[in-house]
């Protein structure tokens, strides 16, 4: 990357919109809106939003484990790439789960922060929520290895 800005935790390299071509094309067999979206970016921060379908939902009617990890983790990786730019090989090393309340179905929005950005790791907070942002059904801390 001669002649750009370093990596900063205090500029974003993609918007959403960019955030989001990128991960259609990166992730093209994947089924629309399986993954989610980012609603929106700024530096340190984006916001992401998926709308489970019933492929999505465990026994007694609660979106699954996995559907709100996967997610989380595609939260982080956008924050990643919103302040890094197109790097697709940006891997997720760390990623530790909390479930905190039931989640019921309904679109779920996830909080990304970035904590700290260095020039081989990013780690990140991110909370998962349906109806308040106060109140998380989960949390994650997530760290991305930056090739």
């Amino acid at each position: 990357m001669a002649g750009e800005a370093p990596i900063s935790a205090s500029a974003i390299r993609m918007d959403a919109d960019a955030l989001n071509a990128f991960m259609a094309e990166a992730f093209p067999h994947s089924e629309p809106g399986s993954r989610g979206h980012v609603v929106a970016a700024a530096p340190g921060h984006i916001q992401a939003r998926i709308d489970p379908n019933d492929k999505a939902l465990r026994p007694g009617g609660l979106i699954s484990g996995p559907t709100q990890m996967g997610f989380a983790d595609m939260a982080a990786y956008a924050l990643v790439l919103a302040h890094i730019g197109p790097v697709a090989m940006a891997v997720t090393s760390a990623l530790n789960y909390q479930f905190l309340r039931p989640c019921r179905p309904g679109p779920v929005m996830a909080d990304a922060y970035m904590l700290r950005l260095g020039k081989r790791l990013a780690v990140m907070d991110v909370r998962v929520w349906t109806d308040d942002p106060d109140k998380p059904i989960g949390q994650a801390n997530v760290t991305y290895a930056i090739p």
